[in-house]
């Protein structure tokens, strides 16, 4: 099975087709999607000008959107070298346990669905790299009571995700759905309050 950087490289060549150009770009969201990879799809489509279907799509188009999530790997993966430097240190401080910080971790690592969207045509609109620094620096923090990304405040409670969690805090307007431990008590609550939305 290829990886991350060959099927980069695939679509990188010249020498593909442009429908294997195209293909090998789709297949780099198995490795790497903040979104889902629906959603990510959905995003660098809208982003870079091409149809979710083009077979022929320019080959500037694909490279353009390639380096986007590129960048947001290289964002996502920063993050994840920081996170394992901070878990020895733990580790070898006697903190054995993870908390609940670690356990959303779990659940994303490698990047797949770190802001998990559940309706692929409702996702950030900004560059992924750029989202994916506001969640960073929400994690980093103390909890707030907004959408780490949009700064909405409205946060609707949601089950019957297509994700693991398969409920939570999802923004109304950016369609994330809200790591919980990044909000606080208040927020989730208030969260809660809203009207049960199944996904469909």
């Amino acid at each position: 099975m290829a990886g991350f950087r060959s099927l980069a490289r695939q679509v990188r060549d010249p020498r593909c087709d442009l429908a294997l150009r195209r293909y090998s770009l789709r297949k780099c969201l198995e490795r790497f999607a903040p979104y889902g990879h629906r959603a990510t799809w959905d995003h660098l489509c809208t982003h870079w000008g091409f149809g979710p279907e083009d077979r022929s799509a320019d080959p500037a188009r694909l490279v353009a959107a390639l380096e986007e999530l590129e960048e947001a790997r290289a964002v996502w993966l920063d993050y994840e070298q920081q996170f394992a430097r901070r878990r020895r240190q733990e580790k070898h401080d006697g903190l054995r346990r993870p908390g609940s910080r670690d356990d959303w971790h779990r659940m994303t690592w490698g990047g797949f669905g770190v802001l998990w969207c559940d309706d692929p045509r409702v996702h950030p609109s900004g560059p992924l790299a750029e989202v994916l620094r506001r969640l960073i620096a929400a994690l980093e923090r103390p909890p707030g009571a907004t959408c780490p990304v949009c700064g909405c405040e409205r946060l609707e409670w949601r089950h019957g995700l297509q994700h693991e969690p398969s409920f939570g805090p999802v923004c109304a307007h950016c369609g994330i759905l809200v790591p919980r431990h990044i909000l606080t008590p208040q927020a989730l609550a208030e969260s809660q309050r809203a009207p049960l939305l199944v996904s469909a």
